[in-house]
């Protein structure tokens, strides 16, 4: 690996994980920063997957104030995210590479959007009679995560609220430990059989750990809105360059 795309990737990481810690999204920066550096689209995903999983692990300690009285629901939910998150793994692995080059763009746009409307997702929180379709809810959010996973969180967040009558910490929390599993999940999946590129995965996964960090220190003093805009006209920006890529 060259020193300019270890820089490039150690850029994208600390940013990634600010992003993270700020609005979610993180890996709409490191994905396109793997394809820059040369990685065909699979392996820049599965990279990708395995590089910000230990920031899902971490998440899970940063929330534990709010997982007590959670266990019965989430211990019910977490095989759910086992299958799912597995089967998008597969999903990934057995479909031609054409495929996923077709329809990461649409993924892409489609993660930009949901951070576009985070703040109206949050707003349902506490609207919600009850579970509804929790299981289903999970489980195609997990089969997401496996098979690309940019802006998961946010997306997990939107279904618990809809289907889960609690607070958002708690619904967030839950995402934590749920993202987590989808992580290992994906992590254990692409080392077996996976094209990760480990140098790369290296470089960006201490960064956006750093870059996490960070973010959480600055989560206090800077307006998560502004960079919530940034990355969402970044996320469509990417989005339709990758899907002008697709289609030439």
């Amino acid at each position: 690996m060259e020193i300019a795309e270890a820089a490039l990737l150690t850029a994208a990481g600390l940013g990634a994980g600010g992003v993270n810690a700020l609005a979610g999204g993180g890996s709409l920066v490191t994905y396109p920063a793997l394809l820059a550096v040369g990685l065909p689209p699979v392996a820049a995903n599965v990279t990708n997957s395995v590089a910000v999983s230990p920031g899902y692990v971490a998440s899970v300690a940063g929330s534990r104030a709010d997982l007590p009285g959670q266990r019965r629901r989430l211990l019910g939910l977490l095989p759910t995210a086992v299958v799912g998150s597995a089967a998008g793994c597969a999903l990934l692995l057995v479909t031609p590479e054409r495929a996923f080059e077709l329809v990461v763009p649409f993924l892409v746009l489609a993660a930009s959007a949901s951070l576009a409307v985070k703040e109206r997702i949050q707003r349902l929180t506490g609207r919600a009679t009850g579970p509804a379709v929790p299981h289903l809810t999970v489980g195609l959010g997990a089969v997401y995560g496996g098979y690309f996973g940019a802006a998961l969180g946010v997306m997990l967040v939107a279904a618990l609220s809809v289907v889960f009558a609690d607070t958002l910490p708690r619904i967030s929390a839950a995402k934590n430990v749920i993202s987590s599993v989808v992580g290992l999940v994906t992590v254990a999946a692409f080392a077996a059989f996976g094209p990760v590129n480990w140098a790369a995965a290296a470089v960006v996964a201490p960064a956006a750990l750093t870059g996490g960090y960070v973010g959480a220190r600055l989560a206090r003093r800077l307006p998560p809105a502004l960079w919530r805009a940034g990355i969402v006209v970044f996320g469509v920006a990417i989005g339709l360059l990758l899907l002008v890529r697709a289609l030439t």
